[in-house]
């Protein structure tokens, strides 16, 4: 008895366009922008070189209203190479797939099926003694789903493995629309043996009598989708046993590096634990490429230099990642500020600008009232895609606001210091 393998991904967004404003390394923007087409063909190697039986799609293959025949080519040929190897593909449309023309106008090879707009099942008859896999699926042809689409869904087969493709976020997730909402309990009650989902891009995976398998992205695009990305493959047993296996898809690496400089007073040191920080970064990751945002934190005496020098810092920074090899500064976030007992015991103009700042103005309610309002129409000319950068609830939005508030006013006693032709910490 052979056990029915396939692998399970879902929001590739196929060639979605950058979304980071701070991709301006021409290079590093060439890297990112076909990502998404390597992590694909990269999925494809994976199921034949698996030999699966089928690759199943759980929404949002295409990134909106995309019409470039390019990507419906390139779809077409890596699934043409699945095909060729006997390779069955699964596919059904998400939120982001409901608004492509490439969606209702490609051409399928044969052994591929996109599910339509009603809830349905294909039957996948295996050897001799073998149960049976229904397949389920449905598409939805509208970019919003406020209603769960479960009740639409068929009751399992019976004497099947039974699996079920959809796109939902389930009980919500930051970052993510309500789409199609409904709760692992409602799932584990249809009897399926696995839920191939997809929408939120983060990887989870619920186990029990009915395994649930969220599979993240395989590709991220910007810093907010960092960390490991992948593919899931899949095998169940004649006895509805399931057992998973995490792959790794991604040409590069999204990842947030934090270096706590508190104590370091020399430049030198800091390019040390800067390269240390890479090191360790590298090593981590199992993605060909890294691309890191670099936040550094602490209290230090070279915090206003670091103001102030951001763009020496930034060219240590490429550096350090050149000599490590295969990873890209993105960004760097400097969160430093100068040693409490430095602040306290320092006079002169520039203290006490610091001190207005720091107990006249950020703490004031006319202050937090003006930022308010102008990050609030500043947040509200964003894409909606992009709008949750600031924060997902009021508390979480304030707190970031009021962060960046006093990184912009250490940048401008950085500079005013600067100016002043003093090499000291501001006075």
């Amino acid at each position: 008895m052979t056990a029915f393998r396939f692998i399970h991904t879902a929001d590739i967004h196929l060639d979605s366009p950058l979304k980071s404003l701070a991709l301006r390394n021409p290079e590093l923007a060439d890297l990112i922008g076909g990502a998404t087409r390597q992590a694909f063909s990269a999925i494809i190697d994976l199921c034949i070189s698996e030999r699966v039986n089928a690759l199943v799609i759980a929404g949002d293959l295409y990134d909106g209203d995309q019409t470039s025949m390019k990507t419906a080519r390139f779809l077409a040929g890596e699934l043409g190479r699945l095909a060729k190897a006997g390779i069955r593909t699964f596919i059904i449309r998400g939120n982001h797939d409901a608004l492509s023309r490439i969606s209702r106008e490609l051409v399928l090879p044969d052994m591929v099926k996109l599910f339509g707009g009603r809830a349905e099942h294909v039957l996948i008859e295996r050897g001799q003694g073998e149960r049976p896999v229904a397949i389920h699926g449905l598409s939805f042809a509208q970019p919003t789903a406020p209603e769960s689409l479960l009740p639409k869904y068929a009751s399992a087969v019976p004497d099947a493995i039974n699996v079920g493709i959809m796109h939902t976020s389930l009980g919500g997730a930051p970052g993510h629309d309500a789409y199609a909402p409904c709760s692992p309990a409602e799932l584990q009650a249809t009897g399926f043996d696995y839920w191939a989902l997809g929408h939120i891009h983060k990887r989870a995976v619920i186990t029990g009598s009915t395994t649930i398998v969220m599979p993240g992205m395989p590709q991220g695009r910007d810093i907010n989708e960092d960390g490991p990305k992948s593919a899931t493959l899949v095998s169940i047993s004649e006895d509805g046993s399931v057992s998973l296996e995490e792959k790794p898809t991604a040409l590069a690496e999204f990842s947030r590096i934090t270096i706590d400089a508190g104590g370091l007073s020399d430049w030198t040191d800091l390019a040390h634990a800067l390269s240390d920080a890479l090191k360790q970064a590298r090593t981590a990751s199992a993605a060909p490429e890294l691309v890191a945002r670099i936040g550094f934190t602490g209290e230090t005496t070279l915090a206003w230099r670091m103001r102030r020098d951001a763009d020496l810092l930034m060219a240590e920074a490429e550096e350090r990642a050149a000599q490590t090899g295969a990873i890209w500064v993105e960004k760097l976030e400097i969160g430093c500020t100068p040693p409490t007992e430095t602040r306290t015991a320092s006079t002169g103009p520039l203290h006490e600008l610091r001190d207005l700042i720091e107990t006249g103005i950020l703490t004031s309610d006319a202050f937090e009232t003006a930022l308010s309002q102008i990050a609030d129409t500043l947040q509200g000319q964003l894409p909606t895609d992009l709008r949750d950068l600031f924060g997902t609830d009021e508390s979480e939005t304030r707190a970031r606001r009021m962060q960046l508030a006093r990184q912009g006013a250490e940048d401008v006693l950085a500079r005013l210091q600067s100016s002043s032709g003093s090499g000291s910490e501001p006075a």
